[in-house]
């Protein structure tokens, strides 16, 4: 092309020393564009059609290229991955449900019984707060109950002793009732009866008074020690089902607020994916559909699931998922959870943030592929 431009053209013969004439095409281009010809001179011919099939022929190799990658895009995504029609997939990561083990009281962190990634069962002690505070006020308490009962066994010995005296006095009453009415008592013999008796009960009730009030101090030190007892339980940290410690966020010997976290679990017997699918696919799904799960690390594995939600409104799917032409849909998020048999064969599945494929049975009569059984 550079040749063409730099080498005039010379489409007629003349005779040596003759001056060039101006060809009529050259003068009519150059009228056009505003430039002036010297007489004599013409000016060098351009192959300006030659250039414009050279462009052209080059934007048609590439959209040919462009439908050629266009076209295996497509059978790769819809023929390629041979999953037969009646099954849906997405892809996704594993998750597993994150659980908090933290204080209810402010403390200090006594004792540690867990590190990460330690699996650790249920109920089972993962940290102790310090509790000599929660100690003594425990004693404390015990101690006040331990007097309220001395306090009552006290006051109900001298019950029964003015039990006692009040029944004598009630008889000497009765008797002199009678002894007045035939005339072998006074009066004042009367009055000196029922005073005694009416004394004998103002004890007797003033004694059964301090029993009660014994007892309600009894009681309510008795409550105390119970809640303390029970606040000392829960200063224990305990794992609150099976799983995996993932991080441990604080140290013996920190001090924490109410709420503070030492460790956070994941709950292995809950792992799952959650994909993404339109609403064509979304529309067949049914909670309790059976799945599949293949984890990129392990390529050979089907993992059994079913699905255990399908989500009601159709959303723009989150940044997790890989490609833009995905995120930028309406689609609908489906939960697949991995079967729990699965994970107690296999407790190297519970794992979170591991990318995968999970596969969706739309169709009961639609076999597994080999790969996927």
């Amino acid at each position: 092309m550079t040749e063409d431009l730099e080498k005039p053209a010379i489409s007629e013969a003349r005779t040596p020393g003759a001056p060039l004439a101006p060809r009529a095409a050259d003068a009519a281009e150059a009228a056009e564009g505003g430039l002036p010809v010297p007489a004599g001179e013409r000016l060098p011919a351009v192959s300006l059609p030659r250039l414009g099939r050279r462009r052209g022929m080059m934007v048609a190799v590439l959209v040919a290229l462009a439908g050629l990658v266009g076209g295996g895009v497509y059978w790769w995504t819809q023929q390629g991955s041979g999953i037969p029609p009646g099954i849906a997939w997405s892809n996704g990561r594993l998750e597993a449900d994150e659980i908090d083990i933290d204080t209810k009281f402010a403390g200090r962190i006594a004792r540690l019984f867990a590190d990460e990634g330690d699996s650790v069962r249920a109920d089972q002690v993962v940290a102790r707060m310090d509790t000599r505070d929660l100690a003594a006020s425990l004693a404390q308490s015990e101690a006040n109950e331990a007097a309220a009962q001395h306090t009552i066994e006290e006051n109900e010995a001298d019950l029964a002793q003015e039990r006692s005296v009040l029944s004598l006095a009630a008889q000497e009453l009765e008797r002199t009732r009678t002894l007045l009415a035939e005339g072998f008592a006074t009066q004042e013999l009367l009055d000196q009866r029922q005073s005694q008796f009416d004394v004998a009960v103002a004890a007797y009730t003033a004694t059964l008074a301090r029993i009660n009030a014994a007892t309600a101090s009894r009681d309510a030190a008795r409550h105390n020690s119970d809640l303390i007892r029970v606040n000392i339980a829960d200063n224990t940290l305990v794992a609150p089902k099976d799983g995996r410690i993932q991080y441990r966020l604080a140290n013996v010997g920190e001090v924490l607020g109410a709420g503070g976290k030492v460790f956070t679990m994941l709950d292995t017997g809950y792992v799952y994916m959650d994909i993404f699918l339109p609403t064509e696919a979304a529309g067949r799904v049914v909670v309790g559909d059976e799945a599949r799960i293949v984890v990129d690390a392990l390529p050979k594995l089907a993992i059994p699931a079913h699905v255990v939600f399908v989500a009601s409104e159709n959303q723009f799917t989150p940044k997790a998922v890989e490609t833009k032409s995905d995120r930028d849909k309406l689609m609908f998020r489906i939960r697949v959870r991995i079967d729990a048999a699965a994970l107690e064969a296999r407790p190297d599945l519970a794992r979170a943030g591991l990318p995968g494929v999970a596969y969706v049975r739309l169709d009961r009569a639609v076999a597994w592929p080999a790969g996927l059984k």
